[in-house]
């Protein structure tokens, strides 16, 4: 049995840059109940999948609580156990159910703050080879700043979740062009 739904499908969603959160071009995907997380171990699947399809640097916990982005490194966050709203895109993006089997995939510089999440909220983040992470607040300063390096982040070679022909992969390449 495999661990992913084949045929599933992302939500994309592209958001602006609101002046202090400069998002990305490149859309924001969700994958809705992607991975089956119905083990003792759903972190232990989820950065399995992650590894295979190239993504490292993991880190389990939740999503911080204040808005924030990356501005060096593009994100995934697959949702192993419990669920939270949380809103992508900053202060005038959208919020979003995420619960358990469910990934995001954020290109560097898309905003995100958990609002709520339930007891048992666990989540497995992980990058694309490439810079390290790091947590930028909303400043006009550190947007000034971000606006230089988001468009040097490379493109990811696989999708997180499908690898080197998922849909990620397509999606941003034909955006990029």
């Amino acid at each position: 049995m495999s661990v992913v739904s084949e045929d599933i499908k992302p939500l994309t969603i592209t958001f602006a840059d609101d002046g202090l959160v400069p998002n990305n071009p490149m859309p924001f995907l969700v994958y809705k109940a992607a991975i089956d997380v119905d083990s003792d171990h759903p972190e232990k699947t989820i950065e399995g999948l992650f590894g295979k399809n190239g993504w490292g640097d993991m880190w389990r916990n939740g999503v911080y609580d204040y808005l924030h982005y990356h501005a060096t490194v593009h994100e995934a966050l697959g949702i192993a156990r419990g669920h939270a709203r949380v809103r992508f895109g900053g202060d005038r993006g959208k919020e979003f159910e995420i619960a358990a089997g469910d990934v995001a995939i954020l290109p560097a510089g898309t905003g995100h703050q958990c609002l709520s999440a339930s007891p048992d909220f666990s989540v497995v983040g992980a990058y694309p080879p490439g810079p390290r992470m790091h947590v930028t607040r909303p400043t006009p300063e550190n947007h000034r700043k971000a606006l230089k390096t988001i468009p040097q982040v490379e493109l990811p070679k696989t999708d997180p979740l499908l690898g080197a022909d998922g849909p990620l992969v397509r999606l941003w390449k034909a955006r990029e062009s």
